[in-house]
């Protein structure tokens, strides 16, 4: 056991709530001895005592744990079955939808589902909660800029139709912007919110431990709706999804009973 980490584990979750013991190990003490490395401490109990006064260490802790990696319509065949399959089951005898992005990084995804949503016939009314545990990356999104690489994913049409050029990029439109709310969220300890018609949570499980996937997948189940579709990343396949009271609607997509 390498005691200096796990006392570094403890102090963390102290200090902030987070418990790296539920995120898979390898990876994530992999991830902290470069930064820890980078800055020049020769163990974690001197980094902890850095970062627990430096606010910069601290964020830049924050933002390396995190995983932010997000592009506008990534595994674009994922969102055509949502748009033209999950959609109109959702919305069979209704007109409004609520929806939660979670783990939504810089705001790509919560953003194309707003572009989406916002062209649906049928769709009168709709809202987005999108929620990350790093504050830095949701004051990036709340701001809705991007460079030009960063929506080479998006459709021409609606390109045209919700981003603005800017000198260095893009803006999104406020029309887009308008429906997300973002909010700062551990989905390991935080609560969750409730009859959600939708909950994207995408290429994030597979940092975690089997033990906290259990768990994250029972409270997402609780938190939708019963017939509310929980979409999950193309790595992230629900081997057992009837332990949590979800069943598969399409690949990735499953249906609470």
């Amino acid at each position: 056991m390498d005691k200096d980490y796990e006392v570094f584990k403890k102090s963390i979750y102290e200090k902030t709530g987070i418990d790296l013991s539920l995120y898979k190990e390898a990876q994530m003490k992999r991830r902290l001895i470069a930064l820890r490395d980078k800055r020049s401490f020769g163990s974690f109990s001197d980094y902890y005592q850095s970062l627990s006064k430096e606010k910069a260490l601290l964020d830049e802790f924050l933002d390396r744990m995190t995983i932010n990696v997000s592009e506008f319509y990534r595994n674009p065949s994922r969102w055509e079955v949502l748009e033209k399959n999950i959609l109109r089951y959702l919305l069979s005898g209704r007109s409004s939808l609520k929806v939660w992005s979670a783990a939504c990084s810089t705001g790509e995804e919560p953003y194309t589902l707003s572009m989406l949503l916002s062209e649906y016939k049928g769709l009168t009314d709709f809202s987005i909660l999108a929620t990350d545990l790093d504050e830095q990356v949701l004051n990036r999104a709340k701001k809705g800029f991007y460079f030009e690489r960063a929506i080479q994913g998006v459709p021409e049409k609606k390109k045209e139709r919700y981003f603005s050029k800017q000198e260095l990029g893009f803006s999104v439109a406020e029309s887009i912007k308008k429906p997300v709310l973002f909010r700062k969220q551990n989905l390991l300890s935080d609560p969750f919110g409730s009859d959600f018609d939708l909950i994207v949570c995408r290429n994030v499980m597979i940092y975690f431990t089997e033990e906290a996937k259990v768990v994250l997948y029972k409270k997402f189940s609780q938190a939708l709706r019963p017939g509310g579709v929980l979409f999950v990343g193309s790595t992230e396949q629900i081997f057992n999804p009837g332990l949590y009271g979800l069943e598969s609607e399409e690949p990735f997509f499953y249906k609470k009973k």
